[in-house]
């Protein structure tokens, strides 16, 4: 039971201290302005990732074969707004990725091809899963079935996403690059249940402001956002969509659902002198702490890539760690900069250059947290939808599925006239998506209880492929009651060419975000400091700090490097909230 200062047991729990937010007077806006002052599109899709250019795409293949239906839709029957300077400018995962959707997507395409186009860097021939019980050991295991990843391909999602947005403007999209989708648009019955028309739908979206200053006050080159109508929305924001929140509080759509819970993962790409070759997983203990009272579950990955357009050997690396951890010194990018020092990977690594470096927040909570996936007039798709696989680190294919079924429920409802695309939901279910999401509903919530004791529990759940009746529970991260513990005690310390510290890595992200922008985080000021320590060692970027002359215990000031943001979205599950920057802020990923 927490108590009134947020407290529990000694300790502090982030949702005692809620970020100030207003979502529904802030992300909601009622009602479109007039004809004259609006941009009018067929289907607005907010995000251009893997999801949202995969509906785009398919939406226009359909479009192709219906002149019909195209010129019912307008001048600009498929418009993308992305809040990067170009898609796939906010995007990253490892990726192994399951090769049937895209090649369903794009089937004219070869896997060559794929690589040609410098998105795919090759099938999975070959894998390895070890266990890490210290610093210096490694033990090989027989590989998992979730992480049996023969015939796969490894990819960088940024560059497949700038694929995808070539070949959806070839095809008649109009993608709106940076520009941040601010305000989701509705009309009709108000939150309150008064009619204002025939029932509560979304209507659109409304682009942000550009150039505001700090306070928010508009600068020289200040140029007002719009309201874009759309007859059709779709949300594929990814993970912690801003409008796919509103959303969910508008509509009601987590009703009788499990909390979403959430993962954190860093990643780094290196040019290595000799080629990687084989998959490699890697499921701990070490970097964690094995006792439950830290709360640490996580695991790395090593890709091989080979780069068939310059011929070189790259590698992916990665650390994931769930955000359920209760030790406020628990850190994504320290922890990986620490494995990096373990023997198997140096072996991997040394002689190479880091290239690339990234972060991002993955939605963990499988099934039972899936919210409801539309809404009159809009749908969710992706990251946005909580399709992420966390048992086998999954999710790619089943954005990229996800988007093309939104997209053929979209056009047959707009063929008939309608605004309903709840078909699309059966389709998800019927599809490998829910199939594949259903068979693992149970299996990672065990390990909540902690790797040794969740462990058997959750490997009867992948053996039994979802069989086992019952639906396992989920708690939200910031319920969990956190501590200023000694993970950081083990943390490497950065030596600008092996391991690296935060700001260093942000600066190769190609972050472009102006100082004088507005403060797009929302999190208290004062907070207990085993909360802003939560923050300060969570954030990969390093954009939260503690005054050096601040008190040991108790209420500390939060200083919030807002500029140094690389969209992870982390903070939202422990007690802050992200909203959108200003379009074109943040990072440019490139090979992520």
């Amino acid at each position: 039971m927490s108590s009134h200062n947020g407290s529990s047991n000694g300790k502090v729990v982030p949702a005692a201290f809620p970020p100030p937010v207003d979502s529904p007077k802030e992300f909601v806006k009622r009602g479109l302005d007039p004809e004259d002052e609006l941009i009018e599109v067929g289907v607005a899709i907010v995000g251009g990732g893997t999801a949202g250019l995969a509906c785009a795409n398919r939406l226009l293949q359909l479009l192709g074969d219906d002149p019909e239906t195209m010129e019912r839709l307008g001048e600009v029957p498929v418009a993308v707004v992305e809040k990067a300077k170009t898609c796939g400018g906010h995007n990253l995962s490892g990726a192994v990725m399951r090769p049937g959707p895209l090649q369903e997507l794009f089937p004219d395409m070869t896997r060559e091809q794929w690589r040609e186009e410098g998105f795919a860097f090759g099938e999975v021939t070959k894998e390895a899963v070890y266990l890490t019980p210290t610093s210096k050991m490694s033990l090989r295991i027989p590989t998992p079935p979730p992480f049996k990843n023969h015939g796969n391909e490894v990819v960088s999602v940024s560059a497949l996403a700038r694929y995808q947005q070539r070949q959806a403007e070839e095809a008649g999209a109009y993608i709106l690059t940076e520009t941040s989708a601010t305000q989701l648009i509705v009309e009709g019955a108000d939150a309150t249940g008064s009619n204002m028309g025939d029932g509560l739908r979304v209507v659109g979206v409304r682009s942000g402001d550009k150039g505001r200053g700090k306070e928010g006050e508009p600068l020289g080159n200040f140029e007002p956002g719009t309201d874009i109508k759309a007859h059709a929305t779709v949300l594929a924001e990814g993970c912690w969509g801003h409008l796919t929140g509103a959303a969910i509080r508008e509509f009601d759509l987590a009703a009788g659902r499990e909390p979403q819970v959430w993962e954190l993962g860093v990643k780094e790409v290196w040019k290595v002198p000799k080629p990687l070759d084989r998959l490699i997983h890697t499921m701990g203990p070490w970097p964690l702490k094995i006792s439950t009272k830290y709360g640490q579950i996580g695991g790395t990955w090593i890709y091989p890539m080979k780069d068939e357009k310059t011929g070189e050997d790259l590698v992916s690396i990665g650390f994931v760690v769930e955000l359920e951890y209760a030790d406020a010194t628990t850190s994504a990018h320290d922890l990986l900069q620490t494995f990096k020092t373990h023997p198997l990977v140096r072996g991997i690594l040394e002689g190479g250059e880091r290239v690339a470096w990234g972060a991002k927040a993955l939605p963990g909570g499988g099934y039972w947290a899936m919210p409801k996936l539309s809404m009159p007039g809009a749908v969710l798709v992706g990251d946005s939808g909580g399709m992420v696989d966390t048992m086998a680190l999954k999710g790619v294919h089943h954005c990229i599925k996800s988007g093309m079924l939104a997209a053929e429920s979209i056009y047959a409802a707009l063929k008939r006239g309608s605004q309903d695309f709840s078909n699309y939901e059966d389709a998800i279910e019927q599809s490998s998506v829910g199939k594949e999401m259903w068979e693992v509903r149970n299996a990672r919530q065990p390990l909540q209880k902690g790797l040794f004791l969740g462990g058997p529990l959750s490997g009867v759940q992948q053996i039994t492929k979802g069989k086992l009746p019952g639906r396992a529970a989920w708690h939200r991260n910031d319920s969990k009651p956190m501590f200023i513990g000694n993970t950081k005690d083990s943390y490497v310390k950065p030596d600008g060419k092996y391991t690296f510290d935060k700001l260093s890595s942000v600066f190769i992200t190609g972050n472009a975000t102006r100082d004088d922008a507005p403060n797009h985080i929302r999190v208290q000021k004062r907070v207990p400091r085993e909360l802003a320590e939560t923050w300060r060692w969570m954030c990969p970027a390093g954009v939260y700090e503690i005054p050096e002359d601040a008190p040991e215990t108790g209420v500390v000031d939060v200083i919030v490097n807002y500029t140094n943001c690389v969209q992870c979205g982390a903070i939202t599950a422990k007690g802050g909230r992200l909203t959108t920057p200003e379009g074109g802020d943040g990072p440019l990923y490139q090979i992520t």
